[in-house]
């Protein structure tokens, strides 16, 4: 009786600097019963489980998007002109707020080819997301609303648009071959607006696409649904602690669609600009500094295969600046 006692007065005292907050540490230790330890060696194996599957989650992203682009240069905040300033400097966000995205279109039909997030090979965050288009490839207003912005930005964005909608939100469409609007012109959602490019901070065609809430670059995937085309819901919580997060981003539906789309949208080289030359269907390639197979080939509609099996190398050999390399 008096072990039992002495035990619930500990315990009792446990429960009381609990309650305080914690903070304070105690001479005396205390042992917790056997079936806790158990329970807190199941937590402590589950909490190892989820680390483990978090990190093969990463090095599966990062295996399937490895030919992504480099981040663009964030053009809210580097290089952009006087008139071109981040309107929300110094206005308070608050800290949620519900958004309207039930009317809306899908700024393009293509895949992800690089999710949001930060890159550790550039160093700096990827704001928006890039999605398959091929040159000359209509891009949408994703809502109603007002251009706010057309413009050039040579390191980052190339050809881009701004749109300003109704729901409070803002988009960003880079790397543009073609505006199909001016700045205050209004648009309904799924106007053609642009025409997908190559242009700027870009190896290959793709639009980089930016939702944002008062100046907050929030995570694409948290609003639209890729892989389906769709919205994930008509109403998004923006949440300063969440916006950075996806909602139920899945690689191999979105790996799955890609195969559909690929099928679907068979590439189709660029016309050749009046007064080219021809080789008779052969053409080549000069190495530049960054360039690897896989990136050479998405630039000029081959692949990695043939130009291995056209140059004599393998898809492991190192390439050097300077070096030629022929594509048909």
């Amino acid at each position: 009786m008096m072990i039992l006692s002495q035990y619930i007065k500990n315990i009792s005292a446990s429960l009381l600097l609990l309650m305080a907050g914690g903070a304070i540490a105690t001479a005396q230790n205390y042992q917790l019963p056997g079936q806790h330890s158990r329970q807190h060696g199941d937590l402590l194996a589950n909490q190892s489980n989820t680390a483990a599957q978090v990190d093969n989650t990463t090095k599966y992203l990062e295996t399937l998007f490895n030919e992504e682009e480099e981040p663009e240069f964030d053009i809210y905040t580097e290089g952009w002109e006087s008139q071109h300033v981040n309107c929300y400097a110094g206005i308070e966000v608050p800290e949620t707020a519900e958004i309207d995205v039930s009317k809306f279109a899908m700024p393009v039909p293509g895949y992800l080819t690089s999710p949001y997030g930060y890159r550790r090979r550039f160093r700096r965050m990827h704001k928006g997301v890039d999605l398959k288009v091929n040159i000359g490839d209509t891009v949408y207003a994703a809502f109603d609303g007002r251009v706010r912005i057309t413009n050039f930005e040579r390191r980052g964005y190339g050809y881009y648009v701004v749109l300003r909608h109704t729901n409070d939100l803002e988009t960003v469409y880079g790397h543009l071959s073609k505006f199909l609007v001016e700045p205050d012109q209004y648009v309904k959602a799924g106007q053609p607006i642009a025409l997908g490019g190559n242009t700027g901070r870009s190896t290959g065609p793709h639009l980089h696409f930016e939702t944002r809430y008062m100046g907050y670059a929030i995570n694409p995937s948290a609003i639209f649904d890729f892989a389906n085309q769709t919205t994930h819901t008509d109403i998004y919580v923006f949440d300063k602690r969440t916006y950075q997060n996806a909602r139920n981003f899945s690689p191999e539906a979105n790996e799955e669609y890609a195969k559909a789309y690929r099928a679907k949208h068979p590439y189709v080289a660029p016309p050749k600009a009046s007064g080219s030359k021809s080789s008779g269907g052969s053409k080549t390639y000069v190495v530049r500094k960054g360039d690897t197979l896989g990136r050479i080939a998405a630039k000029n509609g081959t692949k990695v295969a043939t130009i291995c099996k056209l140059n004599g190398i393998s898809s492991k050999s190192t390439l050097r600046p300077g070096q030629k390399l022929r594509l048909r």
